[in-house]
């Protein structure tokens, strides 16, 4: 059976992202890989708003269970940090004992990301963490492994799960 990987991320706010899941569903399979975007369910029309999130939650947390793995795309959105969902959804998969591979773009530390005064402040004058991580600590330290693209991300992910299994 092929290892199921939990595609998260804010590509589910694309323009294309229904095409885009499709594309990361591919590469996941051309990796003897079973992708699961956020998209495959579609809430029942009739829902409020609300019960439409809510509808989305159970559902999203349910593929992470159901997942050997997640794939995180951990690139910023809407500013210096990555997508609020996407950082729950990691944190959901290291508490269900789930290993996560992280894929972004940037700079090699939070110091290089994030400007500040000479004391390591922001401009709000909140203090820079300065541990030489590319992410916040919590999400630095919880993943199996990183790549700059979501391409050579699931290649090595796949290459990952791999090892782990012959290892284990």
């Amino acid at each position: 059976m092929q290892p199921r990987i939990y595609l998260a991320g804010f590509d589910v706010f694309r323009t294309d992202a229904l095409a885009h899941g499709a594309y990361l569903k591919q590469l996941c399979s051309a990796q003897g890989l079973h992708g699961l975007f956020p998209l495959d369910n579609q809430a029942p029309p009739d829902l409020s708003p609300e019960a439409t999130a809510q509808w989305i939650y159970r559902q999203n947390l349910q593929m992470i269970r159901d997942c050997d793995a997640l794939l995180a795309n951990l690139n910023d959105f809407r500013g210096l940090e990555p997508d609020s969902g996407t950082a729950f959804e990691v944190g959901a998969a290291v508490a269900l004992g789930k290993p996560v591979w992280a894929y972004f773009e940037g700079p090699a530390s939070l110091r290089q990301q994030v400007p500040h005064d000479a004391n390591g402040r922001d401009a709000q004058g909140f203090a820079v963490e300065d541990f030489n991580l590319p992410r916040n600590l919590m999400l630095a330290c919880s993943w199996s492994g990183r790549s700059t693209r979501v391409e050579t991300a699931i290649s090595d992910l796949g290459q990952w799960l791999n090892r782990s299994t012959t290892r284990g």
